[in-house]
């Protein structure tokens, strides 16, 4: 079915786009009046904590050679690119009444060389990296962050919004919060689980429907462009049919957690969730749930408060009822168990495991349980440690792709573009740069950056002219 012509064809429509992020490429950390992040902050005071001591101080040095980028997006045949824009670049100070011209300048100059070259603008608002003064003020822990925020997104959508018609708010909530606020892994390498996690969404959740208001209110009857919200989900496929319940749960806890809010009828956190939380947090002796509560205002404020869903997708896993985590966690309170076949192909992320029929699963039970609004998939690629001959990557692309041609044209789910990540090798966090996600090698031993295309760029090079796949 897969290799059918017609499940091989994009529709018309369709647009592909390649997507990066401020921080893990930019570079020029502190020059033209750039204020300093949480990850300038945890990579120069823990260099133990990433992957050879590495920075983002100088990245890929896109700052300075986002041209050659846009060129490299031009050759390959990408229409769109996404990109985030550097909070701390803007507003150094991380508050309205300071901006940086500076900042503002730069993502000017990179929007524009990008239409010049016939190539449209998704971006951003935030990838992770906020101003450390906001974060010695307790980061996403502190609601006054929701204010701070929408003054931050005002700005971008008055400076850009005349030339960007689709905006981002916030990267991946799940990832900021548990890996930020619970593991401790990304900055600002905080460890509270069973409070953090779920305070940290709470106000990025809160942080999205205001922005996407101020956009509403002030900008869409000017601009006419699109706001969209961002949900990064593996998919939670039972291990077999006695554990259906159980991967609803996991689906509820992780998608839900930040979905429901928006796409329900009734808004709020799913009712399981709040229901288990709520449970555990009693039977754990505290006096009332660890889920934050939203009051009526919240609630409606959040309700619709998206033109579409932006998807990252990697990875798939498998469920069954048990526990897992430490107690209090958000893992924990779940009472599920997540589970890695052992026969699916590895990749250089030890957390990202090759599961092209997850791609499909998790599509449509957005759709299904969502409304089949517009998607985009503003993220989907795998990692390798560094070869130009990628061909795990061409056959990862290949075979997700497919699975999403599926999805599209036989569960009839409302899939309207793809960007792939990445399109430049970049900083990946704690990894450093040991894991790598381009389709366009970077050499980092060169104070250069020599930029040199992999086997993958021409696929897709190949791919996007003929507007279908190649089965071979």
């Amino acid at each position: 079915e897969e290799n059918e012509e017609k499940h091989l064809r994009f529709p018309p429509n369709f647009i592909f786009g390649a997507a990066t992020a401020a921080y893990q490429i930019e570079g020029a950390w502190n020059v033209s009046g750039k204020g300093e992040s949480t990850w300038d902050r945890w990579v120069h005071q823990h260099p133990d904590r990433i992957y050879n001591g590495d920075t983002g101080d100088v990245a890929a040095n896109s700052y300075y050679q986002y041209k050659q980028d846009v060129a490299i997006l031009k050759n390959l045949g990408f229409k769109w690119y996404r990109f985030s824009v550097s909070w701390p670049r803007i507003l150094p100070t991380g508050f309205s009444n300071k901006i940086n011209a500076d900042g503002v300048q730069y993502y000017h100059n990179l929007i524009d060389e990008l239409k010049a070259n016939g190539i449209e603008p998704m971006l951003t608002l935030y990838h992770w990296d906020h101003p450390q003064v906001l974060e010695d003020m307790g980061g996403w822990l502190n609601d006054e962050m929701v204010d701070w925020f929408g003054d931050y997104a005002r700005i971008v959508f008055r400076e850009y919004g005349s030339k960007v018609t689709k905006f981002v708010t916030i990267n991946e909530p799940t990832a900021i919060c548990k890996n930020g606020y619970t593991l401790g892994i990304h900055a600002p390498g905080k460890r509270f689980p069973g409070f953090g996690e779920y305070l940290c969404i709470h106000n990025v959740l809160k942080s999205h429907a205001v922005a996407y208001r101020i956009y509403d209110s002030e900008f869409r009857s000017k601009y006419g462009g699109e706001v969209g919200v961002l949900v990064n989900p593996s998919a939670y496929m039972p291990m077999n049919f006695e554990f259906d319940a159980a991967a609803e749960t996991a689906f509820q806890f992780n998608v839900g957690w930040t979905m429901h809010p928006i796409f329900s009828k009734e808004g709020d956190y799913p009712p399981v969730m709040k229901q288990l939380v709520a449970n555990r947090s009693k039977v754990e002796g505290f006096t009332k749930s660890r889920l934050p509560v939203f009051n009526e205002y919240w609630i409606n404020l959040m309700r619709n408060s998206t033109d579409f869903l932006a998807v990252n997708h990697y990875t798939s896993r498998l469920v069954v009822s048990g526990t897992m985590g430490p107690i209090p966690s958000h893992e924990h309170d779940q009472g599920v168990r997540e589970i890695i076949d052992s026969f699916w192909k590895s990749s250089a992320s030890d957390w990202l495991k090759v599961v092209p029929e997850g791609f499909r699963y998790i599509l449509v039970q957005l759709a299904r349980n969502y409304g089949n609004p517009p998607i985009y998939i503003t993220e989907n690629g795998v990692s390798d440690h560094g070869t130009l001959n990628d061909d795990d990557r061409i056959y990862y692309y290949r075979e997700y792709l497919k699975q999403m041609l599926l999805a599209i044209h036989e569960d009839g789910v409302n899939v309207r573009g793809y960007f792939l990540w990445s399109l430049l090798d970049n900083f990946e966090w704690n990894a450093g740069y040991s894991e790598r996600f381009g389709i366009v090698f970077v050499d980092y031993e060169d104070p250069n950056r020599q930029r040199i295309l992999k086997k993958s760029a021409a696929w897709w090079q190949q791919v996007i002219a003929a507007r279908k796949i190649h089965t071979t």
